[in-house]
């Protein structure tokens, strides 16, 4: 593997007289997490795979359509700097310094190496990878199918100047044909600047691989986006873990932070967070607004579609800390997020009386 050269963010230097690490790995050079995960088992991963072919809940699923606003060109090249446009699960449009860039874009139907099947969308992107206008950077933040889409990635590519990922994730954009120039690669705590924004990889709670055999051989990350000034956190995936707490401490405050809340179960606590826990980390981030992704798009789990909305808005009116859920689309100005309607509760309750 080849990396382009990346610097060690400067803002850590002296801090605490710690060196700056790289991301961990095993003896035989696969990345590892910075807290030791649980092991399932052969039984326990072959009964929840069972359960998920057989005794799925029929609510994980809306048999409802999810509002969508469509979105065109003209009205992103007039949208107003720092503005955000989520177009779905962890796919999220930022304008920021004049410029576009995308967050794990995935647009094809399904997340899966095939798609005849696997998880198929809820709703479509509200704009199509043709209607977009340049982009000049993509940040990815690990190889799974539902963030790292071969499709997508490809037909972004001509237009798209930049792609920001944690190592070999970029080796794997070269091997498909990214032109090397392209593509910087970075572990934990190393930072890039583009276009005046300022991208450093942080650490996350995960695995990676695409396929039986290449488990943990790229790394997974966060990101911190600095913006002149304005502060944006994405989480990637993740488990909960002190992680959240190093990153506030070193980075924060931030004025949003995207945080994964979906696709969790008690079953696998390492690697995705309860709706508690993604406040918890909201918290430690030392976030003004969180913004709730990885949810709404894809069936990936046991809960119903719309329980990450019920159960992180409650918790954020109980602990009175500002939320944002716009509907897919919807622009959202993120120095001033307006709080916005629970726009799938009235879903979710027409689903239940239908089946009264």
């Amino acid at each position: 593997m080849t990396y382009p050269s990346v610097i060690a963010d400067s803002a850590l230097d002296g801090l605490d007289g710690l060196s700056v690490p790289s991301a961990p790995r095993t003896r035989d050079g696969r990345f590892r997490n910075p807290v030791k995960m649980h092991k399932m088992g052969f039984l326990k991963t072959l009964g929840i795979m069972l359960r998920f072919a057989f005794d799925k809940p029929k609510d994980t699923v809306p048999s409802v359509a999810i509002p969508v606003h469509a979105i065109t060109q003209q009205q992103l090249m007039d949208a107003p700097d720092r503005s955000l446009f989520r177009l779905g699960h962890s796919t999220v449009l930022l304008k920021l310094n004049g410029h576009f860039w995308l967050t794990d874009p995935v647009f094809s139907e399904r997340a899966s190496p095939v798609q005849w099947a696997g998880p198929q969308r809820f709703h479509q992107p509200p704009i199509s990878i043709d209607e977009l206008p340049p982009i000049k950077g993509i940040i990815l933040s690990h190889d799974h199918y539902d963030h790292l889409d071969k499709a997508a990635v490809l037909k972004l590519a001509e237009k798209t100047e930049h792609f920001i990922t944690p190592l070999g994730v970029g080796d794997r954009l070269v091997a498909w044909g990214i032109p090397k120039k392209k593509v910087q690669q970075l572990s934990w705590w190393q930072m890039t600047l583009v276009a005046g924004l300022k991208l450093v990889a942080t650490p996350a709670q995960h695995f990676s691989g695409r396929g039986l055999g290449d488990r943990n051989k790229t790394l997974w990350a966060s990101f911190v986006i600095e913006d002149r000034g304005t502060r944006i956190f994405f989480s990637g995936d993740s488990g909960y873990f002190d992680g959240f707490k190093e990153i506030g401490r070193r980075y924060g405050p931030f004025d949003l932070t995207m945080v994964e809340t979906g696709a969790y179960d008690p079953q696998w606590p390492d690697v995705h967070m309860q709706p508690e826990e993604s406040l918890q980390a909201h918290l430690d981030l030392n976030g003004k607004v969180l913004l709730p992704i990885h949810n709404g798009t894809f069936d990936l789990s046991l809960h119903a579609w719309h329980d990450p909305f019920d159960r992180i808005t409650q918790l954020a009116v109980e602990r009175r800390r500002p939320i944002a859920t716009p509907e897919i689309g919807q622009r959202l100005d993120i120095r001033q997020p307006l709080a916005t309607e629970k726009w799938w509760e009235p879903l979710a309750q027409r689903e239940k009386l239908a089946t009264a």
